[in-house]
């Protein structure tokens, strides 16, 4: 049954969240107290939440333009400013990078281009700005930024080239580098990931077609001084493996520290 009566009068009905009237015609009487009512409530409502919440009244809500939308897309090369993920992967939006409910300005210092994925997961108060994370990024001092001749290249795509290593573990020894300087593995981007796989795949096959004695193939990378990593930019091994090129293959990648190579027999 509702409950009736929020007004001495009977006016409003409730039955749970929903509010009625509670008579087909209203009065003067009835019409001024349903006002009253409503500026007490509001009234209210300010004295809880303070006078924020005008603050959207002072936000920025201009749309972003075709030209500028294009714009920040050409800079951001077609790609998520986080993954490097392109139109051909998911949509890419143009973000405000200070968000707007933080009074970002629809202006080109402010945008950057995120897929749809990254986007949605960015909060609407995260103002971090990606547009360093993916890009064409180069090291002035590095052997693979500025010193590898593209005659040298084996295999190449958007993101990542291969090029044989200048000291060459097995024959074939290949190294597979993201164009984009960085020197920790682990800040690869998932797409920049997909490309090397990708030259990875095709030059293993080169290989077995080449030289029918490789057997296997040892992949790997040394991240950290500590591991090995001579070179501050990240590169990928993918070292062709043929029986008896070492006395005690077993243990493989373990080999890194020798005493650890061989760890007995597998149950």
């Amino acid at each position: 049954m509702p409950i009736p009566v929020l007004t001495k009068h009977g006016i409003l009905k409730r039955d749970g969240e929903l509010v009625t009237l509670g008579v087909k015609r209203l009065t003067l009487e009835q019409k001024a107290e349903i006002k009253k009512l409503c500026e007490q409530r509001m009234q209210q409502y300010i004295s809880e939440r303070g006078l924020s919440i005008w603050d959207y009244r002072m936000l920025d809500d201009t749309p972003v333009s075709d030209s500028l939308r294009y714009r920040v897309l050409k800079e951001g090369k077609g790609r998520c400013a986080l993954c490097g993920a392109t139109k051909n992967e998911r949509p890419l939006h143009v973000d405000h990078i200070n968000p707007r409910k933080r009074k970002g300005k629809t202006e080109y210092e402010n945008l950057q281009v995120l897929c749809s994925k990254c986007n949605c997961a960015k909060r609407h108060l995260d103002n971090m700005d990606f547009r360093e994370i993916v890009g064409d990024s180069k090291s002035p001092d590095c052997v693979f930024c500025n010193k590898v001749d593209t005659k040298e290249m084996i295999l190449e795509n958007d993101l990542a080239f291969a090029v044989r290593d200048g000291f060459p573990v097995t024959q074939g020894h290949t190294l597979f580098i993201p164009k984009r300087h960085f020197a920790d593995y682990f800040d690869i981007t998932q797409v920049e990931h997909q490309s090397i796989h990708d030259l990875v795949r095709i030059r293993r096959k080169q290989l077995l077609e080449q030289d029918k004695a490789i057997e296997g193939f040892n992949v790997g990378v040394n991240a950290g001084e500590v591991s090995g990593q001579t070179i501050p930019h990240c590169h990928i091994h993918l070292i062709p493996r043929r029986k008896g090129d070492t006395e005690k293959p077993r243990g493989g990648i373990r080999g890194v520290i020798p005493a650890k190579m061989n760890y007995g027999v597998t149950r």
